[in-house]
């Protein structure tokens, strides 16, 4: 009998807030779920909470990340199952808590019991360097670094950069390093032809890092937020597509009908950047 193998750990984070990254964090996690990944995702973000409002189950949060650390709950009672995925869950942050309450020791004991349930664990991250962003950063396997393709949001996800390689478990403990993947969201060809934007090698160039995917600034995006639906759930739009080209990437499935797309043009070219 195989050894079940402990679940991956993979942060999402960005140096300045407003990028996408909570919409990014939900949409990822659905779609590992998607494939049939036993993945749930965490909330970081003590005292601002939006991981459960995106991914539509904010009225059925009862205890939260804090309770458990405190023992306050059982790990099991604070899990919210998702309605639509059966391989999907959430563990929310606590809305009225301090930040710091998220010691390092109850962190790593939610992180370790759920290693081995699960094949992933996405961990949403606060923007910045704050508490809670340390927090998630320390457990990364691999990180995803949200970043818009304007300068300020590049500069701040090349600090970030920084933060992982030298606060992380695995630089601590000197395994190999955390691995880094670029995902650039809101992204506009029509502005960056006017030289508003960043073209994407630009972004590369700069920050040095595998790209993931590209996400196209699209209202279907906000849509879906509002209406509590991960944006990778919905193929019906070039910015859902391209969340389920992100995760097919990182799964190694290259050649994939979301890649592709019904109209794939704007997804073709993502393919090309690699």
């Amino acid at each position: 009998m195989t050894e079940k193998r402990e679940a991956t750990v993979i942060v999402v984070t960005s140096g300045k807030g407003g990028v996408g990254k909570t919409t990014t964090s939900a949409a990822f996690a659905a779609g590992l779920a998607a494939r049939g990944h036993r993945t749930v995702a965490i909330d970081f973000d003590v005292g601002l909470r939006n991981l459960d409002l995106i991914m539509g189950c904010e009225r059925r949060v009862v205890y939260d990340f804090v309770h458990v650390i405190n023992g306050d709950a059982k790990l099991n009672q604070a899990l919210i199952k998702d309605r639509r995925l059966d391989t999907l869950y959430l563990l929310a942050a606590s809305q009225n808590r301090d930040k710091d309450t998220l010691s390092p020791e109850g962190v790593t004991s939610v992180i370790d019991e759920l290693r081995t349930d699960f094949d992933y664990i996405v961990c949403d991250s606060p923007a910045g360097i704050e508490h809670g962003a340390l927090m998630a950063l320390y457990h990364a396997d691999h990180a995803i670094i949200v970043t818009n393709p304007e300068i300020s949001s590049v500069r701040d996800s090349d600090r970030i950069l920084g933060v992982i390689a030298a606060r992380s478990r695995r630089a601590e403990l000197d395994l190999p390093p955390v691995r880094e993947h670029l995902l650039l969201t809101r992204y506009d060809p029509q502005r960056v032809q006017r030289g508003e934007m960043l073209d994407v090698q630009s972004v590369r160039d700069i920050l040095g890092i595998e790209l993931l995917g590209v996400i196209p600034e699209s209202q279907s995006v906000l849509r879906c937020s509002n209406s509590g639906t991960p944006a990778s759930l919905d193929d019906s739009t070039d910015a859902g597509r391209a969340y389920q080209a992100m995760v097919a990437h990182f799964l190694g499935e290259e050649d994939t009908q979301a890649a592709r797309g019904r109209n794939g043009g704007f997804l073709r070219r993502l393919m090309a950047w690699r």
